[in-house]
């Protein structure tokens, strides 16, 4: 199909012009933006952009939460054959400077007075940047900066242009081509500066129209749209397949209302990276330590139930009559009104990305009846590479290969890809783009896995972080630092781990607890704290933390390629770790490298054998200011268990 974004807009819009497209909640009530309404609005948006001087192939900035007048506007541009750049909306300002300059981007449309503060912090080193349109006008109405303005001018100005070229839309529309490049979406940058995968309408829609298809989705889907818009999965799922297929996209009132909000949509297509279902299940279990002892027992006994039965009713597999009863004993008790808590009471297909989710993590959502399924991919790829079937999911592969991708797994363990959907180039990067782009057309994904025996795709960790345990009794034994990772923070009690263990003789961690979780259960307990340094360094946490690695530790043992990477020593750090201060991305990948080199005197302690350590740190707030935390770190040893030999 010869498509293009706007043309499937204005399709949507000639076919049922007063069906929901996108709804917006504002002061509690939601809006709702139709086929007709939304068509009109980006016609005249672009023809205040065209106004504004914005040409075919320039780029245009796009930067804050989901809102309606932000998707028109990534349309807009694409309509003139301009390209719309994302960026995240919780960046610093500094973090804006990159991107801005290497797109030589001279437009941008943002949310609020929040967004436009840090564009024009940057303007001084962003001197091309010449126009700033602005969503939401409050705070903003005494600025008298050069070029600043709101959509509601853009839009006025888009009136007056089209009153005087009235063909002037549709003929833009018609330039565009398939080929045409459609978007540039910046990677998180583990690694140095981020750099621009620019996709085609062809490559994005290609991979859009086989996940649709995949799982036969319908213009009566529901979305709830609350990630960054600048993460491509974000994007695919809430622009790309809401284009193809003509679903509503809800968008929430605020990051803070996003649980309430969801229980109102109950979204029918629910996409989440594993840390949003991390979050949801310290949430449930949180209450429940709330909970009476009845109820804990209760919830304890079907959740064991749930465990053994749930994840085989949800793959057809045939169940005791015994275990069907009890099951349907708990769906009622415990397990419908639980999804009706988290939101999830009416989702039909859930998926997971953007990392490795924890295979406990992943089994309790099955076990509790909500079809959460794990899909692979990435920005490069147009996230759709490969899906679990329905009935056929495993927690610990991430799919087949779906329609048009083929996969193959070269000799040193690399996957790599080739499908329709493959970036176009990085942006003014070529040397970049012949390092992951062979002649032969395949894509160098940098992940380290192979296809199992029926053909479901296993990743085991990043190619290059894959490593080896050197001395001792586990010399030569594999290390996948991810993996033991996830494992962790299954618990509730345990938000972020950083695992080292490559070219060394034992395995040690880091570990951030989650503030809220062990606050709880430290209060449950009478244990007083003066915040998160202070808790994270109580004795009673340590032991608590020391009790989630030795299970961790016994579930490594009992898989005889992984057992060397046992974590034998632990510290809990004494700050969380944040994007602001380098730590994570701003899609909450941890960057181990970068926290090795900050911290290297808190791993030479785990190495060195040191039952303490003092560190300082240098944090930014919120509000852009730095200060400082210091802690006196102590340092445990965890129990580790000899390899479980499974015989012949």
């Amino acid at each position: 199909m010869e498509a293009t974004f706007p043309r499937l807009l204005l399709r949507h819009a000639a076919q049922r012009p007063d069906a929901p497209a996108l709804r917006e909640k504002e002061f509690g009530i939601w809006q709702t933006f139709t086929w007709g309404a939304l068509a009109e609005l980006v016609r005249h948006m672009a023809c205040g952009l065209a106004a504004a001087g914005l040409q075919r192939g320039q780029h245009l900035v796009v930067v804050g939460e989901n809102r309606p007048r932000l998707y028109a506007g990534m349309l807009a541009a694409q309509s003139l054959g301009a390209i719309p750049v994302p960026l995240y909306q919780d960046a610093v300002a500094a973090e804006f400077v990159f991107p801005l300059n290497n797109a030589e981007v001279a437009y941008a449309i943002v949310e609020d007075q929040e967004q436009v503060d840090k564009l024009l912090e940057v303007r001084g080193d962003c001197p091309g940047l010449a126009h700033i349109w602005f969503d939401d006008p409050r705070g903003l109405r005494n600025y008298k900066e050069p070029g600043l303005a709101s959509i509601d001018a853009l839009v006025d100005d888009g009136r007056r242009h089209e009153a005087q070229h009235p063909q002037f839309y549709l003929q833009e529309v018609a330039k565009a081509m398939p080929g045409d490049v459609a978007a540039m979406f910046f990677t998180s940058g583990t690694t140095g500066n981020p750099k621009g995968v620019v996709h085609t309408h062809a490559s994005l829609l290609d991979r859009a129209q086989a996940g649709t298809r995949f799982d036969k989705l319908s213009a009566a889907e529901e979305v709830l749209a609350y990630l960054p818009p600048a993460w491509i999965g974000q994007n695919c799922f809430s622009y790309a397949q809401w284009l193809v297929c003509g679903y509503v996209v809800n968008c929430p009132e605020s990051s803070s209302t996003v649980s309430i909000d969801l229980k109102e949509i109950g979204p029918t297509y629910y996409f989440a990276p594993p840390r949003i279902f991390e979050g949801l299940l310290t949430s449930v279990m949180i209450r429940m330590e709330d909970a009476g002892a009845p109820k804990r027992w209760l919830f304890n006994r079907f959740m064991d139930v749930a465990r053994r039965v749930g994840p085989a009713r949800m793959d057809r597999k045939p169940v005791g009559a015994l275990d069907n009863l009890l099951y349907a004993l708990g769906n009622v008790l415990i397990y419908g009104p639980l999804r009706n808590t988290l939101g999830l009471s009416r989702v039909r297909v859930a998926y997971t990305a953007g990392e490795a989710i924890g295979p406990d993590l992943f089994t309790f959502y099955r076990a509790i009846g909500i079809n959460l399924k794990q899909l692979y991919g990435s920005t490069e790829t147009a996230v759709f590479v490969c899906l679990q079937p329905d009935h056929e999911v495993k927690a610990d592969t991430v799919g087949v290969p779906i329609e048009g991708v083929e996969i193959r797994v070269d000799d040193s363990g690399e996957v790599l890809i080739r499908s329709g959907g493959l970036l176009k180039e990085y942006y003014k990067n070529p040397q970049a783009t012949a390092d992951v782009k062979t002649a032969e057309g395949w894509y160098r994904s940098g992940d380290a896995g192979f296809l199992d025996a029926s053909g479901h795709l296993k990743i085991i960790d990043r190619a290059k972080d894959v490593g080896r345990i050197r001395g001792g009794g586990n010399d030569g034994a594999m290390f996948a630092p991810k993996y033991v990772e996830n494992k962790l923070k299954f618990f509730p009690y345990i938000k972020e781990a950083v695992a080292f263990g490559d070219q060394r003789e034992k395995v040690c961690a880091f570990i951030n607890i989650d503030f809220e979780a062990v606050g709880n259960w430290a209060e449950k307990r009478n244990l007083p704290y003066a915040g998160y340094t202070d808790l994270a360094g109580k004795p009673e946490v340590y032991e608590l933390v020391r009790d989630c690695v030795a299970k961790v530790n016994a579930d490594l043992a009992a898989d005889e390629r992984l057992a060397g990477s046992q974590v034998s020593r632990f510290l809990v750090l004494h700050k969380e770790l944040d994007a602001d201060d380098g730590e994570l991305t701003r899609t909450r990948k941890v960057r181990r490298g970068y926290i090795g080199e900050k911290y290297a005197v808190l791993v030479d302690a785990l190495y060195g054998g040191k039952a303490s350590q003092y560190i300082e740190t240098q944090v930014k707030f919120e509000d852009g200011r730095t200060g400082m935390v210091s802690a006196e770190l102590r340092i445990a040893d965890a129990p580790t268990h000899p390899a479980v030999r499974r015989a012949a």
